[in-house]
């Protein structure tokens, strides 16, 4: 091993000198070339190792990204973590310039803090530092994450209405002089038919029926290419009785006539609706997020949870959701763009769970109750079983059941501070074969003296 000072490290800086010489006894060296990985996240920990010159970058997966941690340069013990705690390691580890180590085994760190106290105590001061840096990082990445699903689902969500408007409103001009220059060729005298029931809601089969009966009566009024005008007269809510009382002189222009007016309202309406779908998005957004409003404030559950169930519809495609919602529901003083968090974390929970277990029909269901003093929201999913010892942790910060890159472990974490410490609630989880319910317990007043 080379002559690198071991007291140069924080951990070590405490030893007498028989204690560096019997640690010596047992190190070892080893180098990294550039971007050369020491360790991964969930391997095993059997070493801990001292940068003696070079760098290494600290990182942890997230959302199948790496979210650097720390940069640890010489004179810093990595790795150490594993050691004293038996776990696999929470982090990966990798060179960022060519760089030396020397390796310490279990077995070394664990008889030097068994015979030095001075040791233990520098090992704790670093554990926290590490803990509190580490968690302030990934929350930060959590949140960033949350916001690209939210992004995502809101994207997906606007294509589509976004597409009808721009669509409709390139067409209308066109639609418009057609329609203007149909009218212009109509007789003075006549008079357009008005449908009988223009509002009336077609099963494809009756469309289908309607049509055919359209196109009989303007083949047998002398209309040339009677089924080019059919779906938007049937669009339009005419029927064969509507035109059998047309003068076969005046039809082609009639029907050119009705056709155009047809083609106009039914992009007028696909604008509308385009508009009225874009409008409530932002609504709902608004909403989801509080924005404008005070940070505690009244809030409506209920509505918080359809907010959250729009914003991500496109992540809940497919599955059938239920919403069972007691009526009258109390509002409760709380934060309400903080509570939406909880129930995104949820109900993303729950449509991993349906999609990860490849069921074709996946079932959530949400249900909102309410008693004297508390609202109870429970959401519910068919996926698999939560594991009884992983319900024990499940709450834990850092703990995640996913494959390393796929959750940082902190989304439930999140949910439990947020409706236990932030709002005096509580959350439970149930599950069995086929069912896993998480039942969150808010007060209506947390200032109440009935919720400590």
């Amino acid at each position: 091993m080379s002559s690198f000072d071991l007291r140069s490290v924080e951990l070590l800086s405490g030893l007498d000198d028989a204690a560096i010489e019997r640690l010596t006894e047992n190190l070892s060296s080893c180098s990294l070339a550039s971007g050369e990985t020491l360790f991964c996240e969930g391997d095993p920990g059997a070493t801990a190792y001292i940068v003696t010159a070079g760098e290494l970058e600290i990182f942890k997966m997230s959302r199948e990204q790496a979210v650097r941690i720390a940069v640890s340069g010489p004179g810093v013990i990595v790795g150490e973590m594993s050691l004293l705690t038996g776990e696999p390691r929470n982090a990966g580890a990798r060179a960022l310039v060519d760089t030396e180590l020397v390796a310490i085994p279990k077995a070394s760190l664990d008889a030097l803090l068994e015979t030095n106290a001075g040791a233990v105590r520098a090992l704790f001061d670093v554990f926290i530092s590490r803990w509190r840096e580490q968690q302030s990082r990934l929350r930060q990445a959590e949140r960033m994450a949350q916001i690209g699903v939210l992004t995502a689902g809101l994207a997906h969500e606007m294509n589509n209405p976004a597409a009808a408007v721009t669509r409709g409103a390139g067409l209308l001009p066109v639609a418009i002089e057609r329609r203007t220059v149909a009218e212009a060729a109509l007789p003075a005298a006549v008079r357009l038919p008005v449908p009988a029931s223009p509002e009336r809601v077609m099963s494809p089969v009756d469309r289908a029926a309607v049509e055919d009966d359209l196109e009989l009566t303007l083949e047998k009024l002398g209309v040339d290419d009677a089924w080019r005008a059919t779906p938007a007269l049937a669009d339009a809510g005419y029927t064969a009785d509507d035109l059998s009382g047309v003068d076969p002189q005046t039809a082609g222009a009639v029907v050119d006539a009705l056709a155009a007016r047809a083609e106009v309202a039914a992009l007028v309406a696909e604008v509308a609706e385009g508009s009225k779908r874009l409008s409530e998005l932002v609504a709902a957004l608004k909403s989801y997020s509080f924005l404008d409003q005070a940070p505690v404030q009244d809030v409506d559950i209920a509505k918080g949870i359809d907010d959250t169930l729009l914003i991500l519809k496109s992540k809940t495609s497919g599955i059938s959701v239920v919403r069972d919602y007691e009526p009258d529901l109390p509002t409760i003083t709380a934060h309400g763009s903080r509570l939406n968090q909880v129930w995104t974390n949820l109900i993303d929970n729950a449509a991993d769970a349906i999609r990860d277990a490849g069921i074709d029909d996946g079932h959530i269901t949400v249900t909102v109750t309410a008693g004297d003093a508390d609202v109870v929201v429970a959401i519910e999913n068919d996926g698999p079983e939560i594991p009884a010892v992983v319900q024990d942790r499940i709450f834990e910060a850092f703990f995640t059941t996913k494959e390393p890159g796929r959750g940082t472990g902190l989304g439930l974490d999140t949910v439990y501070d947020i409706v236990v410490n932030q709002h005096r609630g509580t959350i439970d989880v149930e599950s069995s074969p086929q069912r896993t319910s998480f039942t969150v317990t808010l007060p209506i007043d947390p200032t109440s003296e009935s919720h400590p």
